[in-house]
């Protein structure tokens, strides 16, 4: 039986709580920021804010504390906010313990940085000279928190380079409803996982102008284009792209109604101020607000084109009009599709 930590009690931390949990194999604690989640969650067994109707097995601690939360845990799973990410690893370092697998399951980048969560974690842990650092992994792919959770069935990828850490979370995470695949692109799958979410936008923004299919398909397959050059720029490999944490959470994320993401990108088109939107959302993060802007800069580090998030960035932050962004990626110059452009 596995101890098993998860920092971070919002929709997916608590859907991977009760995913884990179903399996009975393991003692689990879920550690909330928000004291009224955690109360509420071991009152009720139910995240009320965050995830409601799903019932959170017996298995599942629910834990204020981050001290008690991490105590003799094998495996630790990091559900936090990418702009949150860096202050709650420098409150845990002190209670990390060498040996212990940590997986990133946060789907964003660091705005300010650039960096990816599993840099982010391996640099706050070197900090201390004292400790050898965690291994650490990242956990992505298509996978809406809700339907996870309910037991539709799900595939998702863990990526790491150290391969007994890939091979240990695929068994101690995998179930009939839950398939998890090994990856050794660590790059790939976290740039993937973090970028659909500024396609997503996009997706939204289509949807909310009031654009059919045909927008939606362009935005998918130029999205993925442009993922990849930066994926590739930043030492990722392009297959990755065509696999779960790419294409897969890509389609996903710029199709489902429970895209967090493409719901911003929809307000976005029907005309609310961002500023509107984010009250709206009651507590709950859209990551691409924040990656778009990391994307922009990676990319103009790099020297690569990303003219989709390069209008996305001007929408959210620029005030743009949406319908004028379209218009500018439709009339900007003429292309071949053979060309990495």
């Amino acid at each position: 039986m596995s101890e098993i930590a998860i920092i971070g009690a919002g929709a997916w931390g608590t859907a991977l709580s009760i995913i884990l949990g179903r399996k009975e194999i393991h003692r689990i604690r879920l550690w909330a920021h928000e004291k009224e989640v955690c109360d509420t969650i071991a009152r009720n067994r139910i995240n009320e804010q965050f995830l409601p109707d799903l019932r959170i097995p017996a298995c599942v601690a629910p834990c204020n504390d981050l001290a008690e939360t991490l105590a003799d845990v094998d495996i630790v799973v990091s559900v936090v906010p990418s702009q949150h990410g860096r202050t709650v690893f420098e409150q845990m370092r002190p209670h990390l313990h060498p040996g212990t697998i940590i997986v990133s399951a946060t789907k964003g980048l660091e705005e300010i940085s650039l960096l990816r969560m599993t840099e982010v974690i391996a640099q706050v842990i070197k900090n201390d000279s004292q400790q050898q650092p965690p291994r650490i992994g990242a956990l992505s792919g298509p996978s809406f928190a809700l339907e996870a959770a309910r037991g539709d069935p799900t595939a998702i990828t863990i990526a790491s380079p150290d391969t007994e850490l890939a091979q240990t979370v695929q068994q101690e995470f995998s179930s009939a409803s839950f398939r998890v695949y090994t990856n050794d692109d660590p790059i790939g799958v976290e740039l993937g996982g973090a970028l659909k979410n500024t396609i997503a936008i996009a997706a939204g923004v289509s949807a909310g102008l009031g654009l059919g299919h045909n927008s939606v398909a362009a935005l998918i397959t130029r999205g993925l284009a442009e993922m990849t050059r930066l994926v590739v720029a930043c030492g990722g490999k392009p297959e990755t792209m065509a696999g779960l944490a790419g294409l897969g959470d890509l389609v996903l994320t710029c199709t489902g109604s429970l895209s967090r993401n493409r719901s911003v990108g929809v307000e976005l088109g029907r005309g609310l101020k961002l500023p509107a939107i984010l009250a709206g959302m009651h507590g709950m993060v859209a990551e691409g607000v924040f990656t778009t802007t990391a994307a922009v800069g990676l990319a103009r580090a790099h020297g690569i084109e990303m003219p989709i998030a390069e209008q996305m960035h001007a929408i959210l932050h620029e005030g743009k009009a949406p319908r004028d962004a379209i218009y500018e990626l439709m009339t900007r110059s003429s292309k071949s599709e053979a060309l990495k452009t």
